[in-house]
């Protein structure tokens, strides 16, 4: 069977480890949000194994994240979908997400971040990778491509402002640690709860 594949998640995911390794360095519980093809998952998994890894996506993209999953011995995925009014689980000292808030509405950026009140224990730790913009600027004109592709394919879709993202945060509880810049125009965003 041929299993879920991103080139893209083959490509940055030991870039990916080598940050969020220095910040998921306790033994404790994580969820990953918009889990994907699963790739970043059975990586991290198998290199941060203090970690019990918990995948979710959309219900949609379950099944086919399943398949992965289940090929590497981690758990199923759960449902859940950050625009749901809740998320029935304990909460967790660390959740990830990867190339997700460009895809997902803009209002459903906001309720990704509501969910972290609630989802991240206090000192917990976030990590997002993807590409942002600053000030209202494009990083690349491969951002700025990448983008018109996004609205393209859905309007309410597009690469988000670093600067809103980081004001959401700040109404979730949440303190940037830092912007870590990554390969092929993404960022590695890390925040950390404080209260």
């Amino acid at each position: 069977m041929t299993l879920p594949f991103s080139q893209s998640c083959e490509n940055n995911k030991q870039f990916i480890l080598n940050v969020i390794e220095r910040h998921f360095n306790a033994p404790g519980k994580l969820i990953e949000i918009a889990g994907g093809t699963g790739q970043h998952a059975e990586f991290f998994a198998a290199a941060l194994p203090h970690l019990q890894w918990q995948s979710t996506d959309i219900p949609s993209n379950v099944d086919f994240l399943n398949q992965r999953l289940l090929a590497a011995n981690l758990p199923s995925a759960l449902q859940f979908d950050v625009t749901q009014e809740r998320f029935e689980h304990p909460q967790v000292d660390y959740v990830f997400s990867a190339n997700s808030l460009h895809i997902m509405p803009a209002t459903a950026v906001v309720e990704f971040f509501r969910h972290m009140k609630t989802l991240l224990k206090k000192e917990g730790m976030l990590c997002v990778y993807g590409p942002f913009k600053y000030a209202g600027n494009f990083t690349s004109p491969s951002n700025a491509n990448f983008d018109l592709w996004l609205k393209g394919n859905n309007p309410l879709s597009g690469i988000r402002d670093f600067e809103t993202v980081c004001e959401l945060a700040t109404q979730a509880g949440l303190e940037l640690l830092e912007d870590n810049a990554m390969p092929a125009n993404n960022q590695l965003l890390v925040w950390k709860k404080t209260c």
